[in-house]
């Protein structure tokens, strides 16, 4: 008995004294209404309203980008018409500063799209590859359904307000992303804090920076794109390395600066936890 008790004591020691393991911390605070975390390997890191179909502003333009890339030869020119022009200015949406009769090639006119999310390369975009906004907003569609995006809806090419309403899910977004990072070229963009475009007898010239503050902000930044409109709110597509994995994130509905100090918390957390095992 006594042997017995002593034993019982000593495994009691053991138990009490063998150091607990790692524990991941817990997941930063989101106040986006929507989020969703996930990496390469599969893993969700976070998730948040993630399936819920709301507008996602100018995150639109990620597949204006993705279909351009199928439909395009990236020497393509393409001339910059009034009606582009307006179409950014009537509307009150961001724009790449393009002018009527510029001549550009469609790389330089995905740089305008992307870094500065200029709803006039948009609608040139568009219009030439559709052709015809309809016949491209057809396709952007029909890309969708193929990345097996079921809850998205398309409506224009830039993510502008409509009166027919497009949308889109956290868990759609994440899953366009990863497919248009498989593309060298669109990574190549997305990645850029800035793009310059020397005058030449075709078109002015123009500098381009991009709107993503979280290239700024932390290493291992892939991209991806901003957007906002008063319906949305402040939106963020973002893509990361982290432990050897890609990651990739979506904040909907979320405030400004707030999104960007999220977005590299969220992508600390998701490497701590690849990190952990």
């Amino acid at each position: 008995m006594r042997i017995g008790g002593f034993i019982g004591s000593a495994i009691l020691a053991l138990v009490v004294w063998i150091p607990a393991p790692a524990v991941a911390a817990d997941a930063p605070a989101v106040g986006a209404k929507s989020a969703y975390v996930i990496d390469s390997a599969g893993t969700i890191h976070y998730d948040k309203r993630q399936t819920r179909r709301v507008p996602v502003a100018s995150l639109v333009k990620v597949m204006t980008a993705y279909v351009v890339l199928r439909e395009a030869r990236l020497g393509d020119t393409i001339t910059i018409t009034g009606a582009d022009v307006r179409h950014a200015v009537d509307n009150g949406a961001t724009t790449a500063a393009l002018g009527r009769g510029e001549r550009l090639t469609v790389r330089d006119l995905l740089y305008g799209l992307m870094l500065p999310s200029g709803a006039d390369a948009a609608n040139a975009l568009a219009t030439r590859y559709g052709p015809g906004k309809a016949a491209f907003v057809a396709k952007m569609n029909a890309a969708a359904r193929r990345l097996g995006l079921r809850d998205t809806r398309y409506t224009n090419a830039d993510g502008l307000p409509a009166p027919a309403g497009g949308y889109s899910t956290a868990v759609d977004q994440a899953r366009l992303a990863k497919a248009a990072l498989a593309d060298p070229t669109f990574r190549t963009i997305v990645s850029r804090e800035l793009h310059m475009v020397p005058r030449t007898s075709v078109h002015r010239a123009h500098t381009w920076r991009n709107t993503n503050k979280l290239l700024q902000r932390t290493d291992g930044v892939l991209g991806v794109k901003t957007g906002y409109t008063r319906e949305a709110g402040f939106c963020l597509l973002f893509a990361g390395e982290r432990g050897g994995r890609q990651v990739i994130g979506v904040l909907l509905g979320d405030q400004d600066a707030r999104r960007f100090s999220t977005a590299e918390r969220l992508l600390d957390y998701a490497g701590g936890q690849i990190s952990g095992g």
